[in-house]
C-alpha cells in the first residue's frame, strides 16, 4: 500500500506543475484573446479562435515600436501627464505603471537593483530582500528623515505580495545572486526541488 501511495505521489508531483502551467498559459491566452476577440466576433462572419490574441500582441508590439519614435514617444508622454492629473485615474494608473516599470527594468535604474540579506537586529534572524531604491530625492519628506536608509522590498512566500522597509545600510549584506533566483526562492519559501547543487548542474 505504501508503495502504491509513493508511486501516486510521484505521479502527482510531476503532473500538477505541468497541468497548472498549461492551464495558466491557456487562461492567459484566453483573457488576452477576449480583448479584441469579442469585438471581432461582431464584425467578422467567421471568427478564428486566437485571432484576438494575435492582434492584441501585434498592437502591443506596434505600441512599443511607436514609443521608440521620438515624436510618438513625446506625444504619449504628454498624454500620460494629462492622464495622471485626473485624481481617480491617477490613483489606479500611477501605481500600476510604477509596478510594471519596477519589474520590467529588472536590475536597471528604477528597477529592482540588488539582492540583500536584512539583519533583523538582536534576534539573529535575517530576511531576503530586494533593494528598490537608494535615494529619495524625488520625495523630500522621506529624504530628510532617511538617515542613510534605503528601501528594501521583502517578498512573501506562496503569494504575490510583500512589504517594504526603510533599512540602514549597515544592516544589509549584499548577495551575489540574480534577482530572478531570489524571487523564486522567496516565493516558494526557499523550497528547492532539485536535489543536485547548482554547481553540479550542467
Amino acid at each position: 500500500m505504501k508503495q502504491l501511495q509513493k508511486i501516486f505521489l510521484q505521479g502527482l508531483v510531476t503532473f500538477l506543475p505541468i497541468a497548472l502551467t498549461i492551464y495558466i498559459i491557456y487562461a492567459g491566452i484566453a483573457i488576452v484573446d477576449s480583448f479584441l476577440g469579442d469585438a471581432l466576433r461582431q464584425v467578422l462572419p467567421i471568427y478564428i479562435p486566437g485571432l484576438g490574441f494575435l492582434l492584441t500582441v501585434l498592437l502591443i508590439f506596434l505600441l512599443g515600436l511607436m514609443l521608440n519614435n521620438l515624436l510618438a514617444g513625446g506625444i504619449f508622454s504628454k498624454m500620460e501627464q494629462r492622464l495622471t492629473q485626473v485624481p481617480f485615474i491617477k490613483a489606479i494608473y500611477s501605481p500600476l505603471r510604477d509596478l510594471m516599470n519596477l519589474f520590467s527594468k529588472g536590475g536597471g535604474p528604477g528597477g529592482l537593483q540588488k539582492v540583500v540579506l536584512v539583519d533583523l537586529g538582536d534576534t539573529g534572524i535575517r530576511a531576503l530582500g530586494l533593494v528598490t531604491r537608494e535615494n529619495f530625492r524625488d520625495v523630500p519628506a522621506i529624504e530628510q528623515n532617511a538617515d542613510d536608509r534605503i528601501a528594501v522590498y521583502i517578498p512573501m512566500s506562496y503569494g504575490l505580495g510583500g512589504f517594504t522597509l526603510m533599512v540602514p545600510r549597515s544592516r544589509l549584506t549584499p548577495l551575489d545572486m540574480p534577482i530572478e533566483k531570489a524571487m523564486s526562492l522567496a516565493i516558494t519559501g526557499w523550497v528547492k526541488a532539485d536535489s543536485k547543487p547548482e554547481g553540479e548542474k550542467k
